[in-house]
C-alpha cells in the first residue's frame, strides 16, 4: 500500500497507517507488450458480461499536487497483504497481530497538551480526549468509530482517533474500541457503539453528540443509527461517513472500475466481510446499510476519491439518502484513494477543512 512515507505525514490520515501496515515489500512490474497508443482503443470486445479492455498505463494523475502523485505511486508500488481464509483463525490472530503493531509504530507520538484517557463506558473500552481550552459547560461530543476492515486497528489506531477528532473539532472527543473478529464477530461491534451511544445520549442529549467513522467505522456509523432508531433513541446532532463500507455484498459499481486502481483497497474484502458477518445475510441492513430505510438519518456528510474502491458507496448512499428525505452532502475529491492520501499532501488539509466547515455548522445549527 504506502512506501516510506514520514511520520509527519502519516499523522493526517489513520487509515493510511493502516494501509502502511498492510504493505508487504515493494514490488516492480514491467511487461514486453507493446504499449497502447494515444488515441488508440483500449476495447478488446463489449458483451453480455461487461467491455473487455486491453492491457493500459493509468497515468499518474497530473491534476493533483505532487505530494499526493508521489503517495499514490508509493502506494501502488507495495503488494497488499493476502487475506486468510474467513475459517483460519489462528492466521487471522497472526495477521491481526502482525498489521496492528506496524501500524502502532506509524502513528503520531501522543500530544502532551491533549491527554487521552482509556476508560470502560457501558462495558467497552473508550479512548476520551477533551482540549484543555474546552469549557466546563460544553457537553458536545464528537464519537470516533475507527476503520481497519472490521478486524484491524484496535488499541492505538482507536485511541489516536480520539486525538485526532478532538483536536480537528475543538471538543471532546470518544472513541470507541469496540470487539472484533475473530474472537468477535457481528453483531459485537454494532453492540458496543450502540451502548456507548445510549449512555452518552443520557449523560448529555443527542443533540451534543456527533458521530463519525471511516471505512468499515463509515458502516458502523450508519448501522449504528439503523440500531439507534430501533431502539427509539433519539439520533445525533449530525453523522460523518468516509470512504464508507456500507455494502458488504461489494456490489457497486467502482468494485470493478477501480479493482487494481485503488492503491490502499487491492482487492475485494469478501474475506473479512465473511469473517466479521459470521454466516449472518450481507444484505441484511445492519450488514449493509445501504439497502436499510435509511429516512429520519441526521445531517450526513459524506466523502470519497476518484480512486476510491468505495466511491460507488458513496455515490449510491448520497443518493439513498438523499430519496429518504435526509439533508446529505458528498465531497469527491480528484484522484484520492481509500482513507485519503495518508496525510502528507494538500488535498488532506483542504479534505479537514471541510469536515470541520461541516461539524462546525452543525454545533452552529444546535445554538447555545
Amino acid at each position: 500500500m504506502i512506501g516510506r512515507l514520514s511520520r509527519r505525514a502519516m499523522g493526517g490520515g489513520l487509515l493510511g497507517s493502516l494501509a502502511m501496515a498492510l504493505t508487504r515489500g515493494a514490488s516492480a512490474r514491467s511487461s514486453s507488450a507493446t504499449a497502447p497508443q494515444p488515441g488508440d482503443s483500449a476495447i478488446l470486445e463489449v458483451g453480455d458480461e461487461g467491455v473487455t479492455l486491453s492491457q493500459r498505463t493509468i497515468p499518474w494523475p497530473r491534476s493533483v499536487s505532487p505530494q499526493a502523485r508521489a503517495a499514490l505511486r508509493a502506494a501502488a508500488e507495495r503488494p497488499g497483504a493476502p487475506l486468510p481464509d474467513p475459517m483460519d483463525v489462528p492466521a487471522w490472530r497472526t495477521l491481526i497481530e502482525q498489521v496492528n503493531r506496524g501500524m502502532a509504530a506509524t502513528l503520531p507520538k501522543d500530544d502532551p497538551d491533549l491527554p487521552v484517557v482509556t476508560e470502560e463506558l457501558a462495558g467497552v473500552t473508550v479512548h476520551r480526549a477533551r482540549p484543555r481550552a474546552v469549557r466546563k459547560g460544553d457537553h458536545r461530543l464528537y464519537i470516533e468509530i475507527h476503520g481497519g476492515g472490521l478486524v484491524f486497528g484496535a488499541g492505538a489506531l482507536s485511541r489516536a482517533g480520539a486525538a485526532r477528532e478532538a483536536k480537528l473539532h475543538g471538543v471532546e472527543a470518544l472513541a470507541i474500541d469496540y470487539r472484533m473478529p475473530p474472537d468477535h464477530r457481528y453483531p459485537a461491534a454494532i453492540d458496543d457503539c450502540f451502548a456507548v451511544y445510549a449512555a452518552e445520549v443520557a449523560a448529555r442529549g443527542a443533540d451534543n453528540i456527533i458521530v463519525g467513522g471511516g471505512s468499515g467505522g463509515g458502516y458502523l456509523t450508519a448501522a449504528l443509527m439503523l440500531r439507534a432508531r430501533e431502539a427509539g433513541l433519539p439520533m445525533p446532532r449530525a453523522i460523518l461517513l468516509l470512504s464508507p463500507r456500507v455494502d458488504m455484498t461489494e456490489s457497486g459499481d467502482t468494485i470493478a472500475t477501480l479493482m487494481d486502481i485503488d492503491p490502499v483497497l487491492k482487492g475485494r474484502l469478501a474475506a473479512t466481510a465473511q469473517l466479521y458477518a459470521g454466516g449472518h445475510t450481507l444484505t441484511d441492513p445492519l450488514l449493509s446499510p445501504l439497502f436499510g430505510d435509511l429516512r429520519g438519518f441526521p445531517p450526513t456528510l459524506l466523502q470519497s476519491g476518484t480512486r476510491d474502491l468505495y466511491l460507488s458507496n458513496a455515490a449510491r448512499m448520497h443518493r439513498a439518502l438523499r430519496s429518504a428525505g435526509v439533508a446529505a452532502e458528498l465531497h469527491v475529491f480528484e484522484a484520492m484513494p481509500h482513507g485519503r492520501f495518508f496525510g502528507g499532501a494538500p488535498e488532506d488539509a483542504e479534505l479537514d477543512r471541510e469536515l470541520q466547515a461541516f461539524v462546525a455548522a452543525q454545533w452552529l445549527a444546535k445554538g447555545p
